[in-house]
C-alpha cells in the first residue's frame, strides 16, 4: 500500500503546484490590471514591484487556493481514469476511499495551514500592501514633456516646450511660468535647453540658452503699484527644488480595517464594537430627554411628569397672549430641530459602527471557513475526477470554473447579506459550504459505487420506457386524429 499512496501522492503533488501558481499568476494578473493606472508612469523600481507582487499574492491565497484545489483534484483523478489506472487499482481490491486516504491527509496538513496562512500571512500582508500603495499614491509621476503642452506636475510652475529631441533630449521654444513666490511672479523664454531632475529627485536642474526673462515684482499694494523688470540671457541656470518625485516609504502599517487583523485582534475590535453599540442604545433616551425634549423638567422625576398628561396644552394656549404662544411655538420648534439633528447624528454613527461589526464578523468567520471550504473542493474535484475520466487542462477547466463560480456568487452574496444586515455572519459566509457540501458527499458517494452519472448512455437506457410510451401516446394521437378526419369527409 505505501507503494500505491506514493504513486497517488506524486500523481496530485505535481499538478496541485502547477495549478496553484497557474491561478495565483492570473489573480494577480487581474489585481494589476486594476491598479494599473496607480503604478505606470511614476518610476517605480523592480525592488518596489516586486515587494508590492509579493504582498498581492499572499492576500490572494484565500481566494486562489480552493480553485487550485479543485483543478488539481480533478486533473489527477481524470488522469488516473483516463490511463486505466484508477481502474487497475479497483480490480486489485483497492477501493477508491483506499486510494483517496494519502491525499485526504494531504489535504488536511493544507487546510491547517491555510488557516494560519489567512490568520496570520494574508493580515501581514495586507497591512504592508495598503503602506505600500499608500506611499506610491504620494509620489508624483515622472516629468515628461509633450510638444505644445503645458506640464504642471510642479507646484506653482507651468513649462511648455515647442519640441524635444528623442535622442539628445534637448529642448525648444521653452516657455516657464514661475509663481512659486507671491511676491515675484517670472516668465521665462528662451530658444532652447535642458531640464531634468537630479538623480536623488529632490532638485529640478534647469540649463538655458538664449532667452529672456519678464519679473514682476508685487508687495501688499500690488494692485495699486509693481515693478516690472526685464533681463535677456545667453545662458540661464535654475536649480528648483522639488517634492514628491522620490519615493519614500512610510514608518506607519496601522490601519483599522478588519482585513488587517488576525482573530485575536478581530475578537477585541468586535468586543469594543458591541460596547460602543451597547452605550449608544443606553444613552440615547436619556440624553435624548434629558438635554432635548424635557430639559427644563431634568431635576424633575418621571413620576411628577405624569400629570401634565391631564393638562389641555389648547386650554394652556388660549390663555396665552399672541406673543407668547408665538415665543411659545419658536421655543418648541428649535427644540424639536435640535433633537432631530442630535437623532440623525446617533443614527449615523450606529449605522457606521454596525458596517465595522459586520464586517468584522464577516471576516472572523471566513478565517474558520476557508480550511473547511478547500476540503470540501477537494471531495468534490477527486470524485467528480474518478467519475469523468478525463484529464489535462480541457474538461477539468471547465468543471472547475463552473463550481467555483457557483461557488463564489453564492459567497458574495451572502457577504452582501451581512454586511446588510439582513444575515448573520455564521449564515452569510457557511451558506456555501452548506450547499456544496452535499453535493461533495452525492458525489463521493457515486464515485464509490462506480456510478456513472455522466454517461448518456446510461441516462438514454434508464429513459428508455417512457421514451417509448410517449411513442406510443403519439401513434394512438395520430391514428385517433386521422380516423376522426375519415369520418368528416
Amino acid at each position: 500500500m505505501k507503494t500505491v499512496y506514493r504513486f497517488v501522492l506524486k500523481a496530485y503533488v505535481g499538478p496541485m503546484v502547477l495549478t496553484f501558481f497557474i491561478v495565483m499568476f492570473i489573480l494577480l494578473m487581474h489585481y494589476l490590471w486594476m491598479h494599473i493606472d496607480e503604478l505606470v508612469g511614476k518610476g517605480l523600481g523592480p525592488g518596489v514591484i516586486i515587494e508590492l507582487v509579493l504582498y498581492a499574492s499572499a492576500t490572494l491565497v484565500p481566494m486562489g487556493l480552493p480553485l487550485a484545489t479543485l483543478l488539481a483534484s480533478i486533473m489527477t483523478m481524470g488522469n488516473l481514469g483516463e490511463n486505466n489506472e484508477l481502474l487497475a487499482l479497483k480490480a486489485a481490491g483497492i477501493s477508491l476511499p483506499r486510494i483517496m486516504k494519502p491525499l485526504i491527509i494531504l489535504m488536511t496538513v493544507v487546510c491547517v495551514g491555510s488557516f494560519f496562512v489567512i490568520n496570520d500571512l494574508t493580515p501581514y500582508s495586507f497591512r504592508k500592501m495598503i503602506s505600500l500603495m499608500r506611499d506610491i499614491s504620494k509620489q508624483r509621476q515622472e516629468m515628461k514633456f509633450q510638444d505644445g503642452i503645458f506640464f504642471n506636475g510642479i507646484p506653482d510652475r507651468s513649462i511648455r516646450i515647442g519640441h524635444q529631441d528623442p535622442e539628445t533630449n534637448k529642448l525648444t521654444d521653452i516657455l516657464i511660468y514661475d509663481n512659486a513666490k507671491y511676491s515675484n511672479m517670472q516668465t521665462i523664454v528662451a530658444d532652447s535647453g535642458y531640464i531634468r531632475i537630479s538623480d536623488d529627485k529632490k532638485y529640478l536642474l534647469v540649463l538655458l540658452y538664449n532667452g529672456q526673462i519678464y519679473e514682476e515684482n508685487r508687495d501688499y499694494q500690488w494692485f495699486e503699484q509693481n515693478e516690472l523688470s526685464h533681463h535677456l540671457f545667453d545662458e540661464q541656470q535654475l536649480l528648483i527644488p522639488l517634492s514628491g518625485f522620490a519615493f519614500e516609504r512610510s514608518e506607519g502599517e496601522f490601519s483599522n480595517q478588519s482585513e488587517t487583523k488576525n482573530m485575536h485582534q478581530l475578537s477585541h475590535m468586535i468586543d469594543s464594537l458591541k460596547q460602543a453599540q451597547d452605550s449608544i442604545v443606553t444613552l440615547f433616551e436619556h440624553r435624548l430627554i434629558k438635554s432635548h425634549i424635557f430639559r427644563n423638567m431634568a431635576s424633575m422625576e418621571l413620576d411628577s411628569l405624569l400629570p401634565l398628561r391631564k393638562v389641555s396644552v389648547a386650554g394652556m394656549l388660549d390663555t396665552m397672549s399672541v406673543e407668547a404662544r408665538n415665543a411659545v411655538f419658536t421655543q418648541a420648534s428649535a427644540w424639536a430641530e435640535e433633537a432631530r439633528v442630535y437623532s440623525d447624528y446617533e443614527s449615523e454613527y450606529m449605522r457606521y459602527t454596525s458596517q465595522l461589526l459586520y464586517r468584522a464578523q464577516a471576516d472572523f468567520q471566513r478565517k474558520i471557513a476557508l480550511p473547511f471550504s478547500i476540503m470540501i473542493f477537494f471531495l468534490i474535484g477527486a470524485p467528480l475526477g474518478a467519475i469523468i475520466r478525463k484529464g489535462g487542462l480541457g474538461m477539468p477547466i471547465v468543471v472547475s470554473v463552473i463550481f467555483f463560480v457557483v461557488y463564489y456568487i453564492i459567497t458574495i452574496t451572502g457577504e452582501k447579506f451581512v454586511k446588510d444586515g439582513a444575515w448573520s455572519p455564521f449564515w452569510g459566509i457557511w451558506v456555501s459550504s452548506f450547499i456544496l457540501f452535499p453535493i461533495a458527499i452525492f458525489l463521493t458517494y457515486k464515485s464509490t459505487n462506480d456510478s456513472a452519472i455522466f454517461n448518456p448512455d446510461a441516462y438514454k437506457k434508464r429513459l428508455e420506457p417512457a421514451i417509448v410510451w410517449g411513442r406510443r401516446v403519439w401513434e394512438r394521437f395520430k391514428a385517433f386524429k386521422n380516423q376522426k378526419h375519415t369520418s368528416n369527409e
